[in-house]
């Protein structure tokens, strides 16, 4: 990164960013048009409405230009909006307060996976799996370590491979 460049990072409400604090204060004495970059940033973040989203703006001082990147919410965030609900389980792994289907469990893997550490997409679908573990959350009616087994076992290999092509081509 070149000396003109600046890097600034926040924490947005998805799609509902305003050019008030925090943005505000830290671009309007960098010379940008404010709103278009508050607008961009909600353009950027529109899929995750209500959602907390990590947001970098890279801008570079000498030509006013900048670059809007869009982080990815958690797990336990993504898990609890696929599941309709609020906030996970006080008790983890012994209450259950909700149910999401694997086709679920795969969209969350999706969006994660550019984060994952996993070397497999396999893999990052049992962290989405264990994730619900800890929120509360059944898969399809089932203990989501009995999922795990069945995705150990081998029996969810070919949704799972039929969604890593969907994610990774589009």
């Amino acid at each position: 990164m070149s000396g003109s460049i600046r890097m600034l990072e926040f924490l947005v409400e998805g799609g509902a960013a305003s050019p008030g604090p925090p943005i505000g204060p830290a671009l309007g004495p960098l010379g940008l048009n404010v709103p278009a970059v508050v607008k961009a940033i909600n353009d950027a973040t529109e899929k995750f409405k209500g959602m907390r989203i990590p947001v970098k703006v890279y801008v570079d001082v000498k030509t006013k230009s900048y670059t809007i990147e869009v982080g990815v919410p958690t797990t336990a965030a993504l898990l609890l909006r696929e599941a309709g609900l609020e906030k996970g389980s006080g008790e983890s792994g012994r209450k259950f307060i909700g149910d999401i289907s694997f086709d679920r469990v795969l969209k969350v893997a999706g969006m994660v996976r550019v984060k994952s550490r996993a070397k497999t997409f396999k893999n990052v679908v049992k962290e989405v799996l264990g994730a619900c573990v800890s929120m509360g959350l059944k898969v399809d009616g089932r203990h989501p370590k009995e999922v795990i087994e069945d995705v150990d076992r081998g029996f969810y290999d070919g949704d799972i491979s039929n969604a890593e092509k969907k994610f990774t081509e589009g």
